[in-house]
């Protein structure tokens, strides 16, 4: 029986099915209501079994193994030049990391009976939804901005699915997918029988910012570090935030971990935004670096004004005595440059990270002896 949602906020509890909501009446987002664990010692990484790929860590997930292409435990590489260890997100099959997220999305799309999916996304997310959709058998429709990368946009034909290109901003892609989901439905002003946002329009919302099965893939990737490193935190993991699925998917991870005594401690969770899209900077009063460069588009891929989970984003930071800069264009070019000629070939978005390393370090929020860890998030095919 596929897990129950429930609203953290005010307590409802949706039973699942092709048409469940896809946030609560409330507004607020969704969680499962089983939060699976197991239990007993973690065995070392020698002795698991990881020809699942990311499926390994199976009894975390409130979800069934149904659509995978055995995707997951990308490598964990040292980077002496950088002083850290970078996590090689981008040998996923369809080049980024959002396949965490895909393979649970569309396993509980066929676990709840979906016959179409539709996503909203810049580029990475619906590629990866358009192909774990068409790996399910699934009808897929991926909203897209007008200008989006023809790399991209060509990976999400050719799986099949159709895409709907929205001028306008990224939040008028978003709005134009929101209302094919629900089919026109709205809530009514009674606060006593209102009832949520019910996906009875074009397909079911497969949102890789509010779809809680898209958090349950992204969490595997606390799962790995940790099993990659013997099952030991790093000081702090320096990540990208748009809408920050991998963020939160590694606060949650490294949070089950801990609470099951499987380790110990949380990493510091420091953030890395798009100068002019940097809400969670704006919101800690944070620091951007070099904002007035010429170019706004190498970061394309996190620029996100309104991200679904901010608070949740806040409230990570928070916990884990975390932070977030914004940078700007050049640091983020000098990064890349830096990246290709160590051999790591990522696309644009793919440095803010990096960039956001070398700018913490020297602002001292990092040690230069800090164990850290940083994703490289996208392949830099996806800009041919």
């Amino acid at each position: 029986m596929p897990s129950a949602l429930y609203c953290p906020a005010c307590d409802r509890i949706y039973d699942p099915g092709p048409d469940e909501p896809w946030r609560c009446a409330c507004g607020h987002a969704l969680e499962f209501e089983d939060r699976p664990r197991p239990q007993g010692d973690p065995l070392p990484l020698h002795r698991l079994d990881t020809s699942d790929g990311l499926w390994t860590f199976f009894e975390f997930l409130p979800i069934e193994k149904h659509v995978t292409f055995h995707e997951g435990f990308t490598p964990l590489v040292d980077a002496p030049d950088w002083d850290a260890a970078f996590k090689l997100e981008y040998v996923f099959p369809t080049g980024s990391f959002k396949d965490r997220g895909a393979t649970t999305t569309l396993s509980r799309a066929v676990e709840l009976g979906v016959e179409k999916v539709i996503e909203d996304s810049s580029g990475n997310a619906g590629a990866a939804i358009a192909t774990y959709a068409a790996r399910a058998g699934l009808e897929a429709d991926i909203y897209v901005p007008a200008d989006v990368k023809q790399s991209k946009l060509m990976a999400i034909q050719r799986a099949g699915a159709r895409p709907v290109r929205i001028e306008g901003s990224r939040q008028d892609v978003t709005d134009a997918c929101l209302e094919a989901v629900e089919g026109g439905t709205h809530q009514t002003s009674d606060a006593e029988n209102r009832d949520a946002p019910r996906q009875t329009g074009a397909g079911w919302y497969a949102s890789h910012a509010w779809n809680p099965a898209f958090y349950a893939g992204t969490m595997t990737f606390a799962f790995e570090v940790a099993a990659q490193r013997g099952w030991t935190v790093p000081d702090a993991l320096v990540l990208p935030i748009g809408h920050g699925t991998l963020f939160l998917g590694a606060y949650r991870g490294f949070t089950l971990l801990n609470e099951a005594g499987i380790v110990d401690g949380l990493p510091r969770l420091l953030g890395a935004q798009a100068a002019g899209y940097a809400p969670i900077v704006d919101a800690l009063g944070g620091r951007t670096i070099a904002a007035d460069d010429a170019d706004t588009d190498i970061a394309d891929g996190i620029q996100i004004a309104e991200p679904a989970r901010k608070d949740e984003i806040l409230a990570a930071i928070d916990e884990t005595d975390g932070d977030a800069i914004a940078l700007g264009p050049n640091p983020v070019e000098s990064a890349l440059d830096r990246l290709h000629r160590g051999g790591f070939y990522v696309e644009p978005t793919c440095a803010v990270a990096p960039a956001a390393l070398e700018a913490y370090r020297e602002a001292d929020t990092l040690a230069d002896d800090a164990d850290v860890v940083v994703p490289l998030t996208g392949s830099g095919l996806k800009t041919l």
